[in-house]
């Protein structure tokens, strides 16, 4: 891709079938992360698996220091200096997959923890016609410019305890050096972008968890947020796994939420 090799592991349920096209979830890792990592501590194939959807795990770019990274526009590391275009990878990964494999092109969604939460935005943004619906974990919208052509369903999910992308905004503790972009101007984005109703619906789990939805709104998308009580930068319900080593949240099982959420949405 653009003169890269680029690869990526793709893992397919059971109910696979020659007769039978599944979904597919796009597992982006974080900075610093891979493929292989990302699928070992986020717990996801099991989950996935189980409830029939495919699950394709690719690989971002290693800069200088020998880190993957993903263009997100506003972060991170080597692929950002080296502009690398990380939405054409995924937009050619996905039809290869979609060529080779039994996987429903109007079914398939993207994840991804902080720096590949980054991308899962700049992908609703930029490639909307090709995104049922994202979840990104810890992550924040730095895309520039973000003017989707359909409506894109989002749930974003985020420690309020998160030092590496402060859930306000501002520069974390983690090596990036990026001052995001708050959790609230993220969804503001979004909101306005899917045109939902201003007011939303917000359901205080006591000492757990908030979950924040805006809807409805435009061609039947939602806006939702999870806000953790417990947790760091890490990934709800998995293993330890980034570059900060954090503790993940036990009040969410970011897998369970984000497959049940991504299960009624699909390309008109």
């Amino acid at each position: 891709v653009d003169a890269r090799e680029r690869t990526y592991t793709i893992v397919l349920p059971p109910q696979a079938s020659s007769a039978v096209a599944v979904p597919m979830v796009i597992a982006l890792h974080g900075g610093g992360g891979s493929a292989a990592q990302f699928e070992s501590t986020s717990l996801l194939t099991g989950k996935a698996n189980a409830a029939g959807f495919a699950v394709v795990y690719p690989n971002g770019t290693a800069g200088a220091g020998g880190l993957q990274t993903w263009n997100a526009d506003g972060c991170c590391g080597g692929a950002v200096a080296s502009n690398v275009d990380d939405v054409n990878f995924i937009r050619l990964m996905v039809a290869d997959v979609v060529a080779n494999h039994m996987v429903d092109a109007k079914r398939v969604y993207a994840t991804g923890h902080s720096n590949g939460g980054m991308l899962a935005y700049r992908l609703a943004c930029d490639w909307a016609g090709g995104m049922a619906a994202i979840a990104p974990n810890a992550a924040a919208l730095v895309t520039s410019t973000c003017t989707p052509t359909r409506p894109v369903p989002v749930l974003h999910m985020h420690s309020k305890l998160d030092q590496n992308v402060p859930i306000a905004g501002g520069v974390g503790v983690g090596p990036s050096g990026v001052s995001y972009p708050s959790l609230a101007s993220a969804t503001t984005r979004w909101v306005a972008a899917n045109a939902c109703g201003p007011t939303p619906q917000v359901i205080v789990d006591a000492g757990r968890l908030t979950r924040t939805t805006w809807a409805p709104c435009s061609g039947g998308a939602t806006v939702q947020t999870i806000v953790t009580e417990d947790g760091g930068h890490a990934w709800p319900g998995g293993l330890p796994g980034s570059i900060m080593g954090d503790t993940p949240s036990t009040s969410l099982n970011a897998n369970d939420t984000l497959l049940a959420f991504f299960r009624p949405f699909m390309l008109p």
